[in-house]
């Protein structure tokens, strides 16, 4: 690997650090001294270092590490990027999982390149932020997270960027749809947009109506039902996209997770949110239908946590496979912090006996379901 022409004393510590930039022909361009996490820093310092140097290489060291001397062998260049779901990984209802503060910790320590990625439209991502401040993972920003809402207003926005829409949703695919100037439209819509969040009658209705004057029907995610707590469901996105397409017989296209387009636009967003691409990116969650087979058919791999709403007796039901199975993400945390990860990708999960609790009927609204051609619309009386 050829050295970077230009050196970078750095010292890396949890909360502080002092960084030193000289530029090929030693002038010195740069010195800082901060208290921001390692993606925080490496995000400030985009700008100049894409100016001042033609290559850009990331690594960890515990202590001043000087690369006009250091060898090849003492460098640890950043490899693996993750994508992360949340529900089920991070925390399950208000409570966090055991160890997930200390491996979202590492990534952050490590320079790690992360991103939560969740189906659920209804929040918007400083929404997200706030929520796990407040259940004790700190130093996040909305940056590190991409929902649907988010992934339905980057589709929109780049295949037919001067549409209309017609929402039924709350607070995070409204602001995602504003944000990409997106308007909103009671007469006649390009598109019908369905999330998460309470609606009415009335709305059914409306959306309805636009359907059967030649509006689209997108849902921001598949889901037919959204855990609340362990004993308690709500209806999702999917469920609702149903109904219309029941009174309808319009056909929904589903983004979110498992959508191949999720996963490239979150690529994407990882890869920005670093110096550089990671080699490879790993998509940890707990659902086989969306995190693990969207992976598989994204191409990446994919580690099944144990922690939320899949058994571990049925991962063998599905023909797509989980690269790894683990309890939590807590088995991840050593090697995140070492930069080794496991030779044989073990899987933890298999050395104990606990399954988590299921739920009967299907989750998600997928293409599973929609191999035919669309459904014609069914009498209204019997």
């Amino acid at each position: 690997m050829p050295f970077p022409p230009w050196r970078w004393l750095e010292r890396l510590h949890f909360e502080c650090f002092v960084l030193s930039i000289f530029s090929h022909d030693g002038q010195f361009v740069l010195k800082q001294r901060s208290a921001l996490s390692l993606v925080e820093r490496q995000f400030q310092l985009k700008t100049l270092c894409l100016q001042e140097v033609p290559h850009v290489a990331i690594w960890r060291q515990e202590s001043c590490l000087d690369l006009a001397t250091a060898e090849p062998s003492g460098w640890c260049f950043m490899k693996t990027g993750y994508l992360i779901d949340m529900d089920g990984v991070i925390y399950r209802e208000n409570q966090l999982i055991p160890g997930a503060e200390e491996f979202v910790q590492a990534l952050s320590a490590t320079g790690t390149p992360f991103l939560f990625l969740t189906n659920n439209s209804a929040p918007t991502p400083e929404d997200l932020a706030v929520r796990l401040k407040h259940l004790g993972i700190h130093g996040l920003s909305g940056r590190h997270f991409y929902t649907s809402a988010m992934n339905t207003g980057d589709f929109l926005s780049e295949t037919d960027p001067n549409c209309t829409v017609f929402v039924i949703g709350e607070g995070g695919i409204l602001t995602a749809l504003h944000e990409r100037k997106i308007a909103n439209d009671a007469i006649h819509p390009s598109y019908v947009v369905v999330g998460e969040g309470a609606t009415t009658m009335e709305r059914l209705t409306k959306a309805h109506e636009c359907l059967e004057q030649g509006a689209r029907l997108l849902a921001t995610n598949p889901d037919n039902w959204c855990p609340v707590s362990s004993e308690k469901t709500r209806p999702g996105a999917g469920a609702t996209a149903a109904c219309l397409e029941a009174s309808s017989g319009r056909r929904a296209y589903y983004l979110g997770k498992p959508n191949g387009y999720m996963f490239h636009r979150a690529r994407r967003k990882l890869s920005e949110l670093s110096l550089s691409e990671p080699e490879q990116v790993v998509m940890i969650g707990d659902t086989m239908e969306t995190d693990i087979r969207g992976a598989f058919e994204a191409g990446m791999q994919s580690f099944l946590v144990l922690t939320g709403s899949t058994q571990l007796e049925l991962v063998g039901d599905y023909v797509y496979q989980p690269t790894r199975v683990l309890q939590s993400v807590a088995d991840l945390t050593e090697e995140v912090k070492t930069g080794k990860p496991s030779d044989r990708l073990n899987s933890p999960a298999f050395a104990s006996k606990s399954f988590a609790d299921g739920r009967p009927g299907h989750r998600h609204q997928t293409d599973i379901f929609a191999f035919h051609k669309p459904r014609p619309r069914p009498a209204m009386t019997k």
